[in-house]
């Protein structure tokens, strides 16, 4: 969320109470390949998410189904904890849940509900909105790397990681114009997350910070 070109570059969703970008807590680190490894490859393999820990034994979750031009690199490889993994496997699908509610026009889609409760939906409607208001949606390639998971207890767990927009694009629909813009620092963000593990065994975001031009996430 929180694209890079200028319909998005004033929507910031952050949340007072959200977790310090600061507070990247004390578990596993995945790293980035390199410095512009897997930038806008733009690759079948990096647009397909990783399989979800939790996912293989949750058959109700909605199906994301995007648009061809939307393609995504996670950079975060698997911890070898099965609730960090699930965590990182988690939020891929929520991601790619918030672009298919652009991409469908939809502030209410139900996949994305299905991944944020709380402070953290009512934000996301907002951010949805925008677009639905503009008319646009998103498309190109979005790179996330730096990714630091951390579990306090069963249910409950942050992430800190940073995003390259530098291909990712506003697609305005009528007229279908894509609004391609110059890579600056603020294409890159620092996001901080809450999540809980809530009754679906799903690690959904209760709480969302982020940090346009981070200097953690500047290649």
């Amino acid at each position: 969320m929180n694209r890079r070109p200028t319909l998005l570059a004033a929507i910031t969703l952050t949340a007072a109470a959200a977790v310090s970008l600061s507070a990247c807590g004390g578990g596993d680190s995945s790293k980035g390949k390199g410095k512009n490894a897997g930038a806008g490859t733009g690759s079948e393999e990096s647009a397909s998410p990783s399989p979800s820990v939790s996912e293989s034994a949750e058959v109700g979750r909605p199906k994301i189904q995007l648009p061809s031009d939307l393609k995504y690199s996670f950079e975060w490889s698997k911890t070898g904890d099965k609730d960090k993994d699930a965590v990182l496997a988690d939020r891929e699908q929520s991601i790619q849940a918030v672009d298919m509610a652009i991409a469908n026009q939809d502030p209410l889609d139900e996949a994305y509900l299905y991944y944020y409760e709380g402070e953290a939906a009512a934000q996301t409607e907002l951010y949805i909105k925008e677009y639905v208001k503009a008319k646009a949606r998103t498309t190109g390639t979005s790179r996330y790397y730096s990714a630091t998971v951390d579990v306090s207890d069963t249910d409950s767990a942050s992430l800190v990681y940073c995003e390259d927009q530098a291909k990712a694009y506003d697609m305005y629909l009528k007229p279908k114009k894509v609004n391609k813009t110059a890579v600056t620092k603020n294409s890159y963000v620092l996001y901080a997350l809450q999540l809980r593990k809530n009754d679906h065994g799903v690690w959904a975001v209760e709480k969302l910070d982020s940090q346009r031009g981070s200097a953690k996430c500047q290649p």
